[in-house]
């Protein structure tokens, strides 16, 4: 039987893993209608577009709800601290994912250029906002948001909407913005004919020299102006949820102190060079398969394992009282609810990947201009 150590830390790597799905199934359809006004000039440009997302984003959505609901399951104090301070942040995030589904419904029912130029802008928020709403989310988990527990583990949240807007966070906000633009391209890239392939690759090559001048810039910010923490008493591992059971130290320089201790870590920062170097490559030589699409993937897969592997072993410290702050070892569910739920996600995350394989399989070749056309009353 796996004890509770084991658990929760199977469980960080669980919920690791369900935003990097999440980054790379979800992201590419946020980076395309971001890029939508800029790779498509025409109204049947717009409509490859349309199409090439349009059958596969809402199933991958379901990577959002997965997180939400594993967060929600498996880290209950996380996600009343985070749902609460965040709250604002997360309702215009919302309130714009709810614009794509009605934009893709209302687009194309009225031959309308000022009503379809309309939807197509509302799709456009429903990229960028999100993006940037969530890299903002995770720039603040990072330093630190302004909470704390009474002896009774009731929580006080003390900040607002403007101060989640910090430099740091405001920064890691456009590293998101970058990595999903760069995913995006690449994803049309591979599902699109010329010129909008063509357009699309090059937004995809810049997006993917930008995000590596902001990841640098991050990490510059990251070691020289922003504090991290430090637990400085002994803590069960096994221990009970209670995250007044400890001290931590708060001081400049140790955000990044992990990759110092443990020198393997750096793999995920290198993963984000060599992915977005590797996708840069690929697009210019006009190889514009699965190939640059995974080094694409691979990125972004390094820039969330970077955050969270420097944050480790926190989910979310407290700068107003950094004793309160929660990590991995004292934030969770119990044993049992972990176990049952690792039982439930070891059945069912396979057919989750399964299922999207093949309509990934399904789905495959190109959407073009000649494709639209013949198929105009039935497609968005």
């Amino acid at each position: 039987m796996l004890n509770y150590e084991i658990l929760r830390l199977i469980w960080w790597l669980l919920l690791g893993t369900l935003l990097i799905g999440f980054a790379i199934m979800d992201g590419f359809d946020l980076g395309a209608a971001i890029l939508l006004p800029f790779v498509a000039r025409t109204d049947k440009e717009r409509r490859v577009v349309l199409n090439a997302i349009g059958p596969v984003w809402e199933g991958n959505q379901v990577w959002l709800i997965l997180g939400a609901g594993a967060i929600f399951a498996a880290w209950p104090m996380l996600y009343a601290v985070a749902f609460s301070g965040f709250y604002l942040a997360m309702f215009l995030a919302l309130a714009a994912l709810i614009l794509r589904p009605v934009s893709f419904k209302f687009r194309s029912e009225i031959e309308n250029p000022v009503w379809r130029t309309f939807w197509d802008f509302a799709l456009f928020i429903s990229g960028v906002v999100p993006a940037l709403i969530f890299g903002v989310a995770v720039g603040n988990a990072l330093r630190g948001v302004p909470f704390r527990f009474d002896g009774a583990l009731r929580m006080t949240y003390e900040g607002d909407l403007l101060g989640l807007l910090n430099p740091f966070a405001l920064l890691c906000g456009l590293v998101s913005c970058a990595m999903l633009i760069m995913h995006g391209g690449t994803y049309l890239a591979l599902k699109t004919d010329q010129p909008v392939a063509d357009r699309a690759a090059g937004w995809a090559r810049s997006a993917a020299l930008i995000l590596l001048a902001l990841f640098i810039a991050g990490g510059v910010y990251a070691k020289f102006g922003v504090e991290g923490y430090r637990i400085t008493s002994d803590l069960q591992h096994d221990g009970p949820s209670n995250p007044l059971l400890k001290t931590v130290e708060r001081g400049g320089g140790l955000l990044l102190s992990n990759f110092a201790a443990h020198p393997w870590m750096l793999l995920a920062p290198a993963l984000v060079f060599i992915g977005a170097l590797s996708a840069w490559l690929l697009l210019a030589s006009r190889r514009r398969g699965w190939l640059a699409f995974i080094a694409s993937a691979t990125a972004l897969l390094g820039v969330i394992g970077t955050a969270g592997l420097s944050a480790f072993p926190f989910l979310l410290p407290s700068s107003l009282d950094p004793n309160a702050s929660l990590t991995v070892w004292d934030s969770s569910s119990s044993r049992t609810t972990l176990l049952i739920m690792l039982t439930v996600v070891v059945v069912l995350l396979p057919i989750v990947l399964a299922y999207t394989a093949f309509v990934f399989r399904v789905l495959r070749g190109r959407v073009t201009i000649a494709y639209i056309e013949d198929n105009s009353a039935s497609l968005y």
